[in-house]
């Protein structure tokens, strides 16, 4: 990639972070609020859901619906643009490989896109390392924008709290980043492969379409399939990130916490208590999942529409 091409594709991966971080705070608010307790939820989840957003309501006021979103900023503005840009010149070099680059199947296939084109493998390997990659230089604001979402810290400012969580060492800056690898690689490879193989398909079978309705179809699509699959990991990285009782320090020992947690009353996703042992099963990984979903099926058609509607609109 070339200097000029970088700066671009920094430039469309901001902006694709920034809308997403703007518009959808409010689901990664929530999702974290219901993620962070111990106890099963004895209601359905859109109960749930409805009375955690009438506390915040009640208690903040509608700005309460986006507390956080500064530490989000901070984390996807440039979290997106790496990702975007990793990944895209991952794909430039791995498409010069005759093992990942993609054989042309439709004489439409450029019409609607600049980037790289690879083969699944090449698509699900590429995916995966980006994804990791900027997790781990960004895992310290991963955690910042949780424990800001959460009501188990009342940090007052953003380079505060970063530096009394840099204090606490090494392994407090990399807290749940074992859990959110397992999260990220697969959600981003899987995604990845979905996306490239919706987008290719539509175009050949709709190529009147406009190309942000397919980029955002295609990545709607991709999202809720890659987000399902990954979930659990995503309420295991959530406690050990906001979570500061030992039980929640290890991955085994959070995992084994999780699936023994038992109901505490109604408001169990503020409230905790250990006087019921109840055990939840594979119901406690779930935790949240609806809130992610909708975030990740909007999240993904916003950014990646945003991302490659700015590539199309500078290199043409």
């Amino acid at each position: 990639m070339k200097n000029a091409a970088v700066g671009q594709h920094l430039l469309s991966g901001a902006l694709s972070g920034f809308a997403g971080a703007i518009l959808l705070q409010p689901l990664d608010l929530l999702k974290t609020r219901i993620q962070q307790g111990d106890s099963a939820l004895n209601a359905r989840n859109t109960t749930i859901i409805w009375r955690t957003t009438e506390d915040i309501l009640r208690n903040e006021g509608i700005k309460g619906l986006w507390t956080g979103t500064s530490a989000t900023l901070i984390r996807n503005v440039p979290g997106v643009a790496l990702y975007f840009t990793s990944l895209t010149y991952l794909r430039s070099v791995m498409a010069k490989s005759p093992y990942f680059s993609a054989h042309q199947r439709h004489s439409r296939d450029n019409s609607k896109t600049v980037l790289p084109k690879l083969s699944s493998q090449g698509n699900l390997i590429a995916g995966a390392t980006a994804r990791v990659g900027v997790g781990l230089i960004l895992n310290p604001f991963s955690i910042l924008k949780a424990r800001f979402e959460s009501e188990l810290h009342a940090y007052r400012s953003l380079s505060g709290s970063l530096l009394s969580i840099t204090r606490m060492g090494p392994s407090e800056l990399m807290r749940g980043f074992v859990a959110s690898s397992l999260r990220d690689a697969p959600y981003a490879g899987l995604f990845v492969v979905i996306y490239e193989s919706i987008k290719r398909e539509t175009t050949y079978f709709i190529p009147t379409a406009y190309a942000a309705g397919i980029h955002s179809f295609s990545a709607a699509s991709a999202g809720a399939i890659a987000t399902m699959a990954t979930h659990p990991f995503d309420v295991i990285k959530t406690k050990m990130q906001v979570r500061s009782e030992d039980r929640y320090r290890g991955l085994t020992t959070t995992v084994i916490r999780i699936f023994k947690a038992g109901p505490a009353g109604l408001h169990a996703c503020v409230v905790f208590s250990s006087s019921n042992s109840q055990q939840r099963g594979a119901a406690g990984f779930f935790d949240g999942a609806s809130l992610r979903m909708s975030r990740k099926i909007l999240s993904s058609a916003i950014g990646w529409a945003v991302f490659e509607g700015m590539l199309l609109f500078m290199q043409t």
